[in-house]
């Protein structure tokens, strides 16, 4: 277990950077923060690159898609000329219309506050809840999880197969639970998605048993 943890100590320090910082999402057990992952998830759920989903979620942010109210008042041109300044092309006319579905969808079924969807703290009605949302399947739904499980304790720990994928090739337990046992708990969603990097990354699951020794 001492060499387990030092790989998962490791894969914190080269990996651990949550989808949410680097996308500049303050997450938090708040409306705002929970909508703009949301957004984020519908971006990354198309065919294109990570850098540029972030790249689109920053500019619908500076538009004034921060909260689902501000989503819905901003026209769909307005949504199309964000996603297109952050060169989200090709699906930034459906993924506009796409926003402002969701944005009224949380507001009318939620009451714009996406924690009513974990109200009782029950995972399968979560990710039940999340697939309901246009643009939003069995992968981002997991995603929204994953990064979630930061402010939400009772989620913990939460993994995905990518995640699983990655502990693997570093030689870590693939089952979750023995997982969220070698970091604390509010490490979880840090080093989960450390482990999906990973996953991608093979010169990084290199770098990662080497800090390790």
């Amino acid at each position: 277990m001492a060499e387990q943890s030092t790989i998962a100590r490791s894969v914190l320090e080269e990996a651990g950077t949550t989808l949410a910082s680097e996308a500049g999402i303050r997450m938090g057990d708040k409306p705002a923060a929970l909508w703009q992952m949301l957004v984020l998830v519908n971006l990354l759920s198309a065919p294109i690159s990570a850098r540029i989903a972030m790249d689109a979620a920053r500019e619908l942010n500076t538009a004034g898609g921060t909260t689902p109210r501000g989503m819905a008042e901003l026209t769909w041109q307005d949504r199309v000329d964000a996603l297109g300044r952050g060169h989200y092309v090709r699906y930034d006319e459906s993924t506009a219309t796409r926003l402002g579905e969701c944005a009224e969808q949380v507001q009318q079924d939620h009451r714009g506050d996406l924690r009513r969807l974990a109200a009782d703290h029950e995972r399968s009605e979560l990710l039940s809840g999340l697939k309901g949302f246009s643009g939003v399947g069995p992968t981002g739904a997991s995603i929204f999880c994953r990064e979630a499980q930061a402010v939400w304790p009772w989620l913990r720990p939460f993994t995905d197969e990518l995640t699983r994928k990655g502990a693997g090739r570093v030689g870590l337990p693939r089952d979750e639970a023995e997982l969220g046992r070698l970091v604390p708990g509010d490490s979880m969603a840090a080093f989960a998605s450390g482990l999906t990097h990973v996953a991608r990354d093979g010169e990084l699951a290199d770098r990662v048993l080497e800090r390790a020794g």
